[in-house]
C-alpha cells in the first residue's frame, strides 16, 4: 500500500512536494487553511492570519527561466520578470497540467501534527485538522511541511525609544498594499530588503517626502543586467560559480563591489553596505538610484529616537517631521502545529539536516521544505529539497546516524568561514548552485559534464558557461523530463521574445563574426584548464 503523506501549505513548494510524491508512487494529501492555492504570490487585498502578504505591485525577483519548476517553463510571452497575478495563473497551469488539485484540501487548517505512540517503530504522525468547524483527525506516514516564512512580521518597536508617543500611524511592511495612503505625507521606510526599498520608492511617486532608514547599508542591483539581460541569468552560471569558490573571499568580495559599483558608485548615495565580508543578500530595484539622485528618496542612518510627530536619526540632532512609519523589518518564522521537540527555532534558524530533516528524530518521516535563503530562486530549489525528501521518506536513500548530522547542523550554525568564495551572513543563505548540486548528487541527477562533453558538447557548453536554468534539474535521474535539453538550448529564445517585440534587423559584422569564432576557441582552452 503507498504511504500516505500529509503536506501542510499549498504554495509553489507544497505544489512541488504534492508533485513529487506522485512521481514516487505516494499518496500525498495537500491541507490548505485559504481557499485558493498559491501561497505568497496570491494577493489579496487584507492581511489574511497565517497566510504570507503581498502588496499589489510585486514582481519577481528572478527572472523567469530561473524561477520556473524544473520540467515546467513559464509561457513564452510572459515578461522576463513576472507580476504576481502572473505567476499565480502559472502556479494554476501547474496544478493543472500534473493533476495536483485533487490532492488539496481547502479551508482546512492544520491545527496539530504529533508523533503517535509508536512513532519509533512506525515513523508514523496524527494530524488533527479543522475545516469549516469540523475538527478531524487522521494517521499519516509522513508529513511534509510547506509554509515558508513569510508569516510572522517582525516588529522590534523595543528597539525605537518613544515608538509608543507616536503620534502618526505606524505598521510592518507585512500590511501594507498600494501606495495611495502615503499621498501628501512625510514617510519613514525602516529596514532597506526588497521590500522596504520598493515600498520607499512606489511611496516616492506620491509622497511629500521619503525617508529610507538602513542599519548596515546594502548593495542594490537592477534587474537589467550586462547588455540589458537578466542579471540572474548573467550572474548564476556554474562557470562563474566555480570560479568564485576557487577564488579567497576578500578577493571575490573585492570583485562583487567592483561589479556592484559599476551600475553607480554606493558610497556617494550612502548605500555601501558596511559589513563587506560577509555577503547580504542584494537588494533588486530598478529605480532607487534614479529615485535619490532626484531628492525623492533620502537615505538615513539608524532611528535614534521616535517622537510625537517626528524622528531624530543617530549622528544628526535634527528632528525630520514624519507622518507615516513602515517597518520593513523582516520576519520570524514558526511551527505553531508542531511541538517544539520535533522542531524547535532558535536564532531565526531551526536543526535541520540540509536545512530540510530534523537530525535528532529516530525515524526522518517528516520534511520542513523552503525554509532556507538560496541566492537563487526557491522554487526550484523547493522541487529539488522535495526530491530528495520523498526518496528518504519512501526509504530509497538512507540518512546519516542522528549524531552525524546533527554535528553537521552545528557546523553550520557555527557559520564558519571557509576562506574561499562567498561568506553569507546569515544561517539560512547558502551557495544555491552547490546546495542544489549536493541534494542532485544523492538523488544521481547532477549533470555529468565530463560525459556530455564526449556525447554532446553543445550541451556541455551551455550548461557549464550559460545559465543556471532550473531545466538542468530534470535533464537526467529519478524524475528525469524529456524536455529538459531543448529547454537548455533555447532558453536565451524565450528571454528575447518577451522583449523583441519589435523586429529590427541587424546588418552582419565581420568583426562580430571573428570575435565569436575567438570566442568558441577561448571556451575550449578554458574547459580544457578547467578539467585538466
Amino acid at each position: 500500500m503507498a504511504k500516505r503523506v500529509a503536506i501542510v501549505g499549498a504554495g509553489a513548494t507544497g505544489l512541488a512536494s504534492i508533485k513529487c510524491c506522485l512521481e514516487e508512487g505516494l499518496k500525498p494529501t495537500c491541507f490548505e487553511r485559504s481557499d485558493d492555492l498559491g501561497g505568497l504570490w496570491r494577493f489579496t487585498e487584507h492581511v489574511e492570519e497565517g497566510r504570507a502578504s503581498l502588496y499589489k505591485s510585486v514582481v519577481s525577483n528572478s527572472c523567469k527561466e530561473m524561477s520556473c519548476y524544473p520540467d515546467f517553463p513559464f509561457p513564452e510571452d510572459y515578461p522576463n520578470y513576472v507580476p504576481n497575478s502572473q505567476f499565480l495563473d502559472y502556479l494554476k497551469m501547474y496544478a493543472n497540467r500534473f493533476n495536483l488539485l485533487e490532492c488539496i484540501q481547502f479551508k482546512t487548517k492544520v491545527c496539530s501534527v504529533r508523533k503517535r505512540p509508536d512513532f519509533t517503530a512506525t515513523g508514523q504522525w496524527e494530524v488533527v485538522t479543522l475545516c469549516e468547524g469540523k475538527q478531524e483527525s487522521a494517521i499519516f506516514d509522513a508529513v511534509m511541511v510547506c509554509t515558508g516564512f513569510f508569516t510572522n512580521p517582525n516588529l522590534p518597536l523595543d528597539s525605537f525609544p518613544g515608538i509608543n508617543n507616536f503620534k502618526g500611524q505606524y505598521f510592518h511592511s507585512r500590511e501594507y498594499k498600494h501606495p495611495d495612503i502615503f499621498r501628501d505625507k512625510s514617510v519613514l521606510v525602516i529596514g532597506m530588503g526588497n521590500s522596504g526599498t520598493d515600498i520607499a520608492v512606489e511611496a516616492s511617486h506620491l509622497a511629500k517626502k521619503v525617508f529610507l532608514s538602513t542599519t548596515g547599508g546594502a548593495w542594490v542591483i537592477s534587474r537589467v543586467f550586462d547588455s540589458g539581460y537578466p542579471w540572474d541569468m548573467v550572474f548564476m552560471t556554474r562557470f562563474q560559480n566555480t570560479f568564485r569558490n576557487s577564488l579567497p573571499t576578500p578577493i571575490v568580495n573585492w570583485l562583487i563591489a567592483k561589479r556592484m559599483n559599476s551600475w553607480f558608485n554606493h558610497a556617494n548615495y550612502g548605500l555601501i553596505p558596511e559589513d563587506r565580508v560577509q555577503l547580504r543578500e542584494p537588494v533588486l530595484n530598478d529605480e532607487l538610484p534614479g529615485r535619490i539622485i532626484t531628492g525623492k528618496v533620502l537615505i538615513k542612518p539608524r532611528v535614534k529616537e521616535v517622537k510625537e510627530n517626528s524622528v531624530v536619526f543617530s549622528n544628526t540632532p535634527k528632528e525630520e517631521p514624519i507622518d507615516i512609519i513602515v517597518f520593513a523589518t523582516g520576519y520570524t518564522f514558526a511551527f505553531p502545529f508542531l511541538d517544539e521537540t520535533v522542531v524547535k527555532v532558535e536564532d531565526g534558524q531551526a536543526s535541520l539536516y540540509k536545512y530540510i530533516f530534523p537530525a535528532h528524530l529516530p525515524k526522518p518521516t517528516l520534511a520542513v521544505i523552503g525554509l532556507i535563503k538560496p541566492l537563487g530562486s526557491l522554487l526550484p530549489t523547493g522541487d529539488t529539497q522535495a526530491r530528495w525528501a520523498v526518496r528518504v521518506l519512501k526509504g530509497v536513500i538512507k540518512l546519516p546516524p542522528s549524531s552525524t548530522m546533527i554535528e553537521e547542523v552545528n557546523e553550520r550554525k557555527k557559520n564558519k568561514p571557509s576562506g574561499f568564495g562567498l561568506y553569507y551572513c546569515k544561517a539560512l543563505e547558502t551557495d544555491y548552485i552547490t546546495y542544489i548540486d549536493e541534494l542532485l548528487t544523492a538523488i544521481n541527477a547532477k549533470p555529468n559534464l565530463f560525459s556530455l562533453l564526449l556525447t554532446d558538447p553543445r550541451l556541455a557548453l551551455a550548461i557549464f558557461f550559460g545559465p543556471c536554468t532550473p531545466y538542468q534539474f530534470r535533464l537526467t535521474g529519478p524524475g528525469k523530463w524529456e524536455g529538459a535539453r531543448n529547454a537548455i538550448m533555447t532558453q536565451w529564445d524565450r528571454t528575447f521574445k518577451a522583449t523583441k517585440t519589435r523586429i529590427v534587423q541587424e546588418s552582419p559584422s565581420l568583426f562580430a563574426s571573428l570575435l565569436k569564432v575567438f570566442s568558441f576557441l577561448a571556451l575550449l582552452v578554458a574547459i580544457f584548464l578547467i578539467f585538466l
